[in-house]
């Protein structure tokens, strides 16, 4: 059965792999490397740290879940609250299942997980990337309610 939880101390070693797997994939997509460059996620392997694990996994205004089949850990997230415009914005930082476990309701239960927990801590609105033509992404999050509010387009100059 698929779910979702907190992150226990003896898997973050599996969030890092997990984690490192989405960076991995998002450098692969339409805009990824850009979104990796200006969100919390760690662009690089050697920044997905311990320590980086350790701040979202220790609570407080950062939450690291797993997302499971069965108990085992097939997906991650991982999620802060900021302020804007002084009210409380829940930022999903990931939402990863890795790919042998997709179509399954990993991802979904996920993506609730993480809205369940942005609204236990007073939030008023939750932000989500989603890169140009993922359309899974999009899917998911709008499952959740979300919907987009912005696009950037960009055009390299010479």
């Amino acid at each position: 059965m698929e779910g979702a939880r907190p992150a226990r101390p003896e898997e973050l070693s599996t969030c890092a792999r997990l984690l490192e797997e989405a960076r991995d994939r998002a450098t692969t997509l339409r805009g990824g490397p850009e979104l990796l460059a200006v969100w919390l996620l760690p662009a690089a392997p050697d920044q997905i740290t311990e320590q980086w694990l350790t701040q979202h996994w220790s609570g407080g205004d950062r939450v690291l879940l797993v997302g499971t089949i069965d108990q085992v850990a097939v997906g991650v997230g991982a999620g802060h609250v900021t302020r804007h415009a002084g009210e409380r914005v829940g930022v999903v930082d990931c939402c990863y299942v890795e790919a042998a476990a997709r179509g399954v309701g990993v991802g979904t239960a996920l993506a609730q997980a993480l809205v369940d927990w942005f609204t236990a801590a007073a939030c008023v609105a939750i932000d989500a990337p989603a890169l140009p033509g993922d359309r899974e992404t999009k899917q998911l999050f709008e499952s959740q309610g979300l919907s987009a509010r912005l696009l950037v387009l960009r055009r390299r100059l010479p």
